[in-house]
């Protein structure tokens, strides 16, 4: 079940010159299913990552953060090898011997070095690596190289999602069109820093030499940092940006005229892939909001939104329609802003005022709340009352799917 999600169409996701995919049927966890996906990249094209904060993340994480670190050294980055089924994670010495077996294998294929390789994995942890299946499908992805794969690399990279995530557009800029297409993957394992998924995007705008890098990260904040399924951060989450450069727009700096509006479009068309992911979560029935504003500071309004969208009691009560709406301010107390006033305190469902000088509004009634609740999309307003500063987060709720999707996810 999704909550609003379109599916996506082959013919709207646009090509990116210089960007090419990949895609077989490895066998890593069941045969006749797309599991491999590899990705290349014209020379010349910029990469950058943001990956998983979890200490036990994923061998295929720590080689990417090795090789983009050292990118110059041997080469630049010109190629990503995905598979799911298996996650290498929790693997120890052999899942990461299988990792640069895996970046060496593509890397003999495409005549690169191994350190001009990104690899990924997702899927079951504590299991290992097939790296025979791998190695010996790699060609197979290899001759199906294209530019217009974008729907078929979208359903390569899905575990437990229900349909394929992804999206495209071309923006205007002072120098020209730019193109931007993007891919995710996510819907169990979901919380920020990072959500436990897999993205990449991929433009022809050109970048100057560490620019993308800084980019990146402030696109993952305002995007997939910005969503909660469940909590839990998982050990293999990555989000890619590459650049090719193969349009008439070459940005050297922040200040170029077209900069802003790339950058727009990437936190548009990131924002987007990360409700996907929401909108799919597992056993999702709603599609949830938390606007936070009149914080101090947006990290103490994102503390306050983050706890609220990830509380299990506030969760289940929208799954059941429920407007227990006391617990939402439980959340809000409990956040960690120890000098909140929570007089000063007030609360929206959608257009109902529930909560008015941090007590119950004296005209609001249940019964708005529950119309309110009843819908598959719902909006929580919180002003705190302490500033300018504002926050927003996407959630879901929490069903009796969840569980089902989660104790049968092995079998």
């Amino acid at each position: 079940m999704t909550v609003n999600l379109p599916f996506p169409q082959k013919a709207d996701l646009k090509p990116v010159k210089g960007f090419e995919m990949g895609i077989t049927e490895a066998g890593i966890k069941r045969a006749n299913r797309k599991d491999l996906l590899v990705m290349t990249l014209t020379p010349g094209s910029q990469v950058a990552g943001v990956f998983t904060l979890n200490r036990f993340c994923a061998a295929p994480v720590q080689v990417c953060r090795e090789h983009l670190a050292q990118e110059g050294c041997k080469g630049e980055i010109r190629a990503l090898v995905v598979n799911t089924g298996n996650a290498n994670a929790g693997t120890g010495e052999s899942g990461m011997k299988h990792t640069l077996e895996t970046c060496a294998a593509l890397a003999k294929d495409l005549n690169l070095n191994p350190e001009q390789i990104l690899p990924f994995s997702t899927g079951v942890i504590l299991e290992p690596l097939p790296i025979e299946k791998i190695v010996k499908a790699l060609p197979k992805a290899v001759a199906n190289l294209g530019e217009d794969n974008w729907f078929d690399a979208a359903q390569a990279i899905m575990t437990t999602d229900t349909q394929p995530k992804a999206t495209s557009v071309t923006v205007s800029t002072p120098a020209g069109p730019v193109v931007i297409t993007g891919i995710c993957k996510g819907a169990g394992m979901i919380h920020p820093n990072m959500a436990t998924m897999l993205g990449f995007i991929a433009t022809d705008a050109g970048f100057a030499p560490g620019l993308l890098g800084d980019l990146t990260r402030e696109v993952a904040d305002l995007s997939f940092n910005a969503i909660t399924i469940d909590g839990d951060t998982s050990t293999n989450d990555s989000f890619i940006i590459m650049a090719t450069g193969q349009s008439s727009v070459q940005i050297q700096s922040a200040n170029d005229l077209s900069y802003s509006v790339v950058r727009e479009a990437l936190i548009a068309l990131s924002r987007k892939l990360a409700q996907m992911i929401v909108r799919d979560g597992e056993g999702a029935t709603k599609f949830i909001t938390i606007e936070v504003i009149g914080g101090k500071t947006q990290a103490e309004c994102r503390l306050v939104a983050k706890a609220v969208a990830h509380s299990p009691l506030v969760k289940t009560a929208f799954f059941a329609s429920d407007p227990n709406l006391g617990r939402i301010l439980a959340a809000i107390g409990y956040a960690g802003i120890t000098d909140l006033d929570v007089g000063r305190v007030q609360m929206w469902l959608g257009d109902v005022w529930v909560a008015k000088d941090g007590g119950r509004n004296p005209s609001y009634q249940e019964a708005d709340g529950q119309r309110v609740m009843q819908a598959p999309e719902i909006t929580v307003k919180i002003d705190l009352g302490r500033g300018d500063a504002t926050q927003t987060m996407w959630t879901c709720d929490l069903s009796h799917e969840y569980v089902s999707i989660n104790a049968d996810y092995r079998s």
